[in-house]
């Protein structure tokens, strides 16, 4: 084999073996929004982060809007698909800070994992299992591919669900979340989504 053929052979090889870290280094980092709008001009939206930061915020087109509105805990029924803000208690189950109930047929990857919401919260994305009613709330046996928790639901368990809305519902003033906006190069965000509500949307 020659010089040439075998510099070749091994470039031909590092683009294959480099290929996948490439592409990820070129994705666009995406975070999580959640903010005050400030003002609105089209499609794009000025807004005022938790920390007081301001962001521009453009909604891609065709992004889904919802509405975040507040929900009944009888709503919550054997299965439910849910996506459950929580944080962990002594004996192994979640206590819920916020529930967010899914509309029928709206199924997000289900899972466990760790939530941004506070110091060592977590998110579960699993469906309603078992319940079981008492004087303070309930308790869920909720179940997702790789496993189960149990959900202790109180009274200051913020529960919602979404109605459908459209770029025309927002307002200045309005809360908003955008689970993943996509950081692009002159620095504002591009929601793919977004939701909106003055009741639990930044759980």
């Amino acid at each position: 084999m020659t010089g040439i053929a075998r510099r070749m052979l091994i470039a031909g090889a590092l683009a294959v073996l480099l290929a996948p870290s490439l592409a990820a280094a070129q994705a666009p980092q995406t975070v999580r929004v959640r903010a005050t709008i400030e003002s609105i001009n089209g499609s794009m939206l000025d807004v005022k982060g938790r920390d007081g930061s301001m962001m521009k915020v453009q909604l891609a087109p065709n992004a889904p809007v919802n509405e975040i509105v507040k929900a009944p805990l009888s709503d919550i029924k054997e299965g439910s698909y849910l996506a459950i803000t929580a944080v962990p208690q002594p004996d192994g189950s979640q206590k819920a800070v916020a529930i967010l109930i899914f509309p029928p047929n709206v199924h997000p990857p289900e899972g466990f994992h760790p939530w941004d919401y506070s110091p060592n919260s977590t998110m579960t994305n699993a469906t309603v299992a078992n319940e079981v009613t008492s004087a303070d709330g309930k308790t869920l046996t909720v179940k997702y591919k790789d496993g189960e928790k149990k959900i202790i639901v109180t009274s200051e368990t913020v529960i919602v669900t979404t109605r459908k809305a459209s770029a025309a519902d927002l307002k200045s003033g309005q809360k908003i979340f955008v689970f993943a906006a996509k950081k692009q190069p002159d620095g504002t965000l591009e929601a793919p989504n977004l939701a909106f509500g003055d009741y639990g949307v930044w759980r």
